[in-house]
């Protein structure tokens, strides 16, 4: 369980180009709320993760990324939604459909600007997980280079 929030350093490849990514994995208990908020300001990306195993992970998810977008000043950053434990899929009672996932990755994509795929992993063995950092810095690497040449032409 996380308590308050955890760091780690993913470094990784992205198109031929050494990226190292600062990943803060918050708390999700409602009484580290107000730790969380200051983890967002600055955020570029985010990996909105839910358990394909329990559903009411899931049905929060706008609820974080509301949170996001609130405290890291209505900024829409780009995202990738991820259903993790994928291993536990075919023995689990209740899942989260995977077209569900799917549809809402889709609305996500056209509210947000931003391509936001689904990517089902598995923490456990490791399943997918590169590719959704990959996935995700793609799109931070579009979105900082944007904003920086919005910067240098409101500068001219």
């Amino acid at each position: 369980m996380t308590i308050g929030a955890d760091f780690a350093a993913k470094r990784t490849e992205v198109d031929d180009e050494p990226i190292t990514a600062q990943i803060w994995d918050l708390a999700g208990q409602e009484r580290f709320e107000s730790v969380r908020s200051v983890y967002y300001r600055g955020c570029v990306g985010a990996l909105l993760v839910f358990d394909i195993t329990r559903p009411s992970t899931f049905e929060v998810v706008p609820n974080w990324l509301g949170e996001l977008v609130k405290n890291n000043g209505e900024l829409i950053v780009p995202l990738v939604l991820i259903g993790n434990k994928g291993d536990l899929r075919e023995d689990a009672e209740l899942t989260v459909d995977r077209e569900t996932a799917e549809e809402y990755a889709s609305e996500l994509s056209k509210w947000s600007g931003f391509e936001v795929p689904y990517v089902e992993t598995s923490a456990l063995n490791g399943d997918h997980v590169d590719e959704a950092f990959i996935r995700l810095l793609r799109n931070v690497n579009i979105f900082v280079s944007n904003a920086e040449a919005r910067k240098r032409a409101q500068r001219k």
